[in-house]
C-alpha cells in the first residue's frame, strides 16, 4: 500500500466533504450517531478555514483523496485542552493535536497511517473522541496512545475522552 498525504486545496473540498459524510454515516451504523451526526460536523466553513490556514491534510492512494483529516503544533494548539477533567495531560510541553479523522473506507489502515504520520511530525500528540467512538478508541490504545482524562468541546455537551502519545509512555 502506498499511501502519500499532502495539505488539502481548496479544489479538495468536495471530495472531502463526500467523505465527512461517509464518515457520518459509518460512525451511526457503529453506535455513533451522536458525535458528527446531528450537527452535520464538521461543516463545510470550517474545513475551508482549515485548509487556509493549512491544517487541513489528504490522503490519497493513487492519486486519489481516501482519507482527510486536522494537524496542527505548536503551544497551547488546543483550547480546549486547558481543561481536563478525571486525569491529567502527560506531557505540557509542545504538542502536535489531530482532529476530524475520517476516510472512505476504500483502503484498511488509512486511520493508522495519518496518526502515525501526524505523530512523526511531532513526536507529542493528543486527540480525542466521543465515549460513543468505540473504533476510535481502540486505534488510538493500539497505536500507544494512552487515556489521560475527559475534555469538553464547544460543538456539544458530550464528554470526549483525552487521548496523548510520547516517546516515553509507548506501549
Amino acid at each position: 500500500m502506498t499511501l502519500d498525504i499532502r495539505n488539502a486545496c481548496i479544489d479538495d473540498l468536495s471530495r472531502i466533504m463526500e467523505i465527512y459524510r461517509y464518515a457520518r454515516e459509518y460512525m451511526a451504523q457503529q453506535g455513533n450517531p451522536n458525535q458528527w451526526g446531528p450537527t452535520g460536523w464538521p461543516p463545510e466553513g470550517l474545513i475551508r478555514e482549515d485548509i487556509r490556514l493549512g491544517h487541513s491534510y489528504v490522503c490519497e492512494e493513487d492519486g486519489k483523496i481516501i482519507g482527510v483529516f486536522f494537524f496542527d503544533q505548536g503551544e497551547d494548539t488546543e483550547p480546549t485542552y486547558r481543561e481536563i477533567v478525571d486525569g491529567s495531560w502527560i506531557g505540557d510541553d509542545k504538542y502536535g493535536v489531530v482532529h476530524r479523522i475520517a476516510s472512505d473506507g476504500s483502503v484498511r489502515g488509512t486511520g493508522t497511517y495519518c496518526i502515525n504520520w501526524a505523530y512523526r511530525q511531532c513526536g507529542h500528540l493528543r486527540a480525542d473522541t466521543h465515549p460513543d467512538n468505540v473504533p476510535m478508541q481502540r486505534l488510538l490504545s493500539k497505536l500507544g496512545f494512552v487515556k489521560c482524562g475527559i475534555i469538553y468541546v464547544e460543538e456539544d455537551d458530550y464528554p470526549r475522552y483525552a487521548y496523548e502519545k510520547l516517546p516515553s509512555h509507548m506501549k
